[in-house]
């Protein structure tokens, strides 16, 4: 339950009560029962444990869209879902993460951040073919069950028994040389015992609610950082457009004359926020006139736009073009995403798609540690 901000001031223990401690959560211990839960799937049904009762095993995979680990045995979990359907194993998702607990800094891996309007994009673009359930409201399926970070899997047996808590395999990215949860389910199908029940979890951890504090304090912070606003010379543009540094350029024309301009800003903040900690940088070219560059800077800042600004200092529109992209037909808002070494890999005119613009930047970057 989602509390208005005047309701939160009046009712400070109701809060406390609602927001799941970190602290509090330990795993279920082995020969646990299945705890209850009824939550709402991206495919617009609610689901409880009873929709599962056929199955002769039910894998509980907690997951999220955002955190890099995750994303790393996405393919994994698809295939052993496509393995294990036909064998009378279920196989159900759950994200545990409250979004508003997710600073914009942990978001660098994705395009995606854990909202449930989010979490249906992420399966209906990825095909995912079990349930992916939303439990960022409450939490309180994730911490019955004990949630320490994504991913994180359960697996019960027939009666519903727990007989495997822990980690989906030994690695990420490189050469499996332990498959902890399959060999889990390949034990309790033949009716053996699970060779190791237990297993350490690896990943990005929960986000309890306890932490949208520290994500408020985070975006008050960057809030705080005054925007600055340099000119550039064509010299300098070219020396952009040739990118001889190791980031990733998002490089945005704009003006405080052109509304789209001024409205995405806040989008691109967003994206800076998302990546500055990776090998990324946010440069923004203002085509206002020179005698405006106050004004200009007082824009960005009211945005907290506290990226890489630059203000064109030539009247030469068409050497500006040939200096940057000579693609570029003149109108603006116009976006660049200029890898290192200097190609163009996304070039856009007019108002941005700011999902279609992460996904071309974690594309190059990655999704992975």
């Amino acid at each position: 339950m989602r509390l208005r901000p005047t309701i939160l001031a009046l009712f400070p223990m109701v809060l406390a009560a609602a927001i799941a401690p970190a602290e509090d959560v330990t795993p279920l211990p082995i020969g646990a029962p299945l705890p209850d839960f009824r939550l709402p799937g991206v495919d617009g049904k609610t689901y409880s444990p009873a929709d599962f009762e056929d199955a002769e095993l039910l894998v509980v995979l907690f997951t999220c869209n955002h955190c890099p680990t995750a994303q790393a045995y996405e393919e994994r979990v698809a295939r052993f879902h496509d393995e294990y359907e036909g064998r009378g194993v279920a196989l159900v998702a759950i994200s545990p993460n409250d979004p508003l607990a997710v600073r914009l800094d942990e978001l660098g891996y994705t395009d995606l951040g854990d909202s449930f309007e989010d979490m249906k994009i992420r399966a209906r673009d990825h095909g995912y073919e079990y349930p992916y359930l939303y439990d960022g409201e409450t939490q309180e399926a994730s911490k019955a069950f004990g949630v320490l970070a994504t991913p994180h899997v359960f697996i019960f047996d027939r009666d519903r028994t727990l007989r495997y808590q822990g980690r989906f395999d030994d690695e990420e990215v490189k050469e499996v040389t332990s498959r902890d949860a399959v060999d889990a389910v390949e034990a309790l199908l033949a009716g053996r015992e699970v060779p190791r029940p237990t297993t350490r979890v690896f990943g990005c951890s929960t986000k309890w609610a306890d932490k949208r504090e520290d994500a408020r304090k985070a975006t008050e912070r960057w809030d705080s950082e005054a925007a600055t606003l340099e000119l550039i010379d064509l010299d300098g543009v070219a020396g952009l457009s040739r990118n001889d540094s190791e980031d990733l350029l998002l490089v945005n024309l704009w003006a405080t004359w052109c509304g789209p301009c001024v409205a995405e800003l806040p989008e691109l903040v967003t994206m800076h926020r998302m990546y500055r900690n990776r090998d990324f940088r946010l440069v923004t070219i203002s085509l206002d006139e020179p005698e405006h560059r106050e004004k200009a800077r007082e824009m960005l800042d009211e945005h907290h736009v506290s990226a890489t600004n630059y203000l064109l200092d030539s009247g030469d529109l068409d050497a500006f073009a040939e200096a940057l992209d000579p693609e570029w037909p003149g109108p603006v808002p116009y976006t660049l995403l200029i890898a290192p070494g200097g190609e163009v890999i996304y070039r856009h005119v007019g108002a941005i798609d700011p999902l279609e613009v992460k996904r071309a930047v974690v594309g190059h970057l990655g999704r992975t540690y």
